[in-house]
């Protein structure tokens, strides 16, 4: 059976959170690089025959680097949204695409969500 899309879920009420776990720095230019470990069975296997990086570095874009920054576990989606929006000017389906990157970010656990009130 197919997991169910979170369909009745709001997305500008949740709060998204940074996972400690993962290390990251910023460049003089404000880009932001994440360094994620590669843990587990596979790939340990991967990283030994196949000569793969126990950690590889995700260079985000400015849009990316900019919500990263911004992300602090106390702004929601909408506010996250609108300080962006404020910062590059009219994008072309800004809140679309920052839940989009929020929702891959939260599917590799480099964040969570906490829901507005908890």
């Amino acid at each position: 059976m197919a997991k169910k899309k979170d369909a009745g879920k709001n997305y500008l009420d949740f709060v998204p959170v940074r996972n400690p776990s993962f290390d990251f720095t910023v460049a003089d230019d404000g880009i932001v690089t994440i360094a994620v470990e590669w843990q587990g069975f596979y790939h340990r296997i991967a990283q030994r025959f196949f000569r793969r990086p126990r950690v590889s570095d995700i260079k985000l874009d400015a849009y990316g680097s900019f919500v990263w920054q911004a992300i602090d576990g106390e702004k929601n989606v909408y506010t996250l949204s609108q300080e962006l929006e404020a910062h590059f000017g009219q994008m072309d389906k800004a809140l679309s695409r920052l839940i989009k990157f929020l929702e891959i970010m939260h599917d590799h656990k480099i964040i969570s969500w906490k829901e507005e009130g908890q």
